[in-house]
């Protein structure tokens, strides 16, 4: 047997991109600025409202100073229009696509199968080429994975779950339950988390994803929380007084200091940087829904997720 010849690459383009810093200097690249902070971004609902069938990526790329499409470090969320009698295509390399269905009716076709929707229906794939048909117009709040797979430098090579469908009246069920069980007063939120059966570990609807439903009550608060997952929250609706408080610390008496106020529009998405607190109010009289969508199914497997609850005494 012949032995291969291999060239041996010569010493100095060996060493042409390594790097050795002082420990000091490179340990908190955030705190340096070299990893840039994730910012609080807001997307209006007009960005869908009308025009062509098209996709509407919420990209904040030039923050994040990646070189593909991203919302935040490993999540790319979109709004997707697709106008009636028509059909678009999504065909994203990732591992974990979401789907809320903001208004309309249809069907989607994968390789995995094909199932139709309805306006607030839920859905989960695990990044497939589909074929989305408006019998109405139509709107998704949609987030994938994809910049997560883009800065491995990966393409998805199985599926981890099949296509998942939660209906609306599945979720409101829950949650209604959540709300007029006795003990709800106790709890930080009235919420619901969609889940996977293939993913008991973590309890999430995707390995990478986790998606919350949940209503805040009128006039009340919830106490402020943080979470070291980005969180891409989708207002499904609300009226004026409902709102979102953030801010990286507390107060002594537990409310956030130096706080920005993000208020709630039906049909909007924005940002909550990870670490940072937060809480939602509602001083209007009517119910108000938010969806936050977070990596939070990856960083509770690699136990990084540091959920954290202020307390009243």
């Amino acid at each position: 047997m012949i032995a291969q010849q291999v060239s041996l690459l010569p010493g100095t383009k060996l060493a042409e991109d390594a790097q050795i810093f002082e420990y000091s200097t490179a340990a908190n690249p955030i705190e340096s600025g070299s990893t840039p902070r994730i910012p609080i971004r807001e997307f209006s609902a007009e960005l869908y409202s009308s025009g062509p069938s098209r996709i509407v990526p919420l990209d904040l790329s030039v923050d994040l100073h990646t070189p593909y499409l991203a919302t935040g470090p490993s999540l790319l969320a979109n709004f997707v229009r697709v106008n009636a009698g028509e059909s678009l295509v999504t065909d994203s390399n990732s591992s974990s696509e979401f789907y809320f269905v903001i208004y309309g009716r249809g069907r989607t076709e994968t390789t995995e199968g094909a199932f139709t929707w309805d306006a607030g229906d839920f859905v989960a794939l695990p990044g497939l080429k589909a074929r989305h048909n408006a019998d109405e117009d139509t709107a998704f709040y949609l987030v994938n994975d994809s910049p997560l797979l883009a800065y491995l430098g990966v393409h998805k090579s199985h599926s981890r779950f099949q296509p998942t469908l939660y209906t609306r009246e599945a979720v409101m069920a829950e949650l209604n339950n959540s709300k007029n069980d006795p003990h709800s007063s106790r709890r930080s939120r009235i919420s619901v988390l969609l889940a996977n059966k293939n993913f008991a570990q973590t309890m999430t609807i995707t390995h990478t994803l986790w998606t919350m439903f949940g209503v805040v009550s009128p006039r009340t608060r919830q106490l402020p929380h943080r979470h070291q997952s980005v969180a891409l929250d989708f207002v499904v609706d609300a009226r004026p007084g409902a709102y979102t408080l953030l801010g990286a610390e507390l107060n002594e008496n537990g409310t956030i200091k130096d706080a920005i106020r993000v208020d709630w529009v039906r049909g909007t998405a924005f940002v909550t940087p990870p670490g940072y607190w937060h809480e939602h109010v509602n001083e209007s009289s009517t119910d108000a829904y938010v969806m936050p969508i977070q990596d939070a199914g990856l960083h509770t497997y690699l136990r990084t997720l540091d959920i954290q609850f202020y307390q009243e005494d």
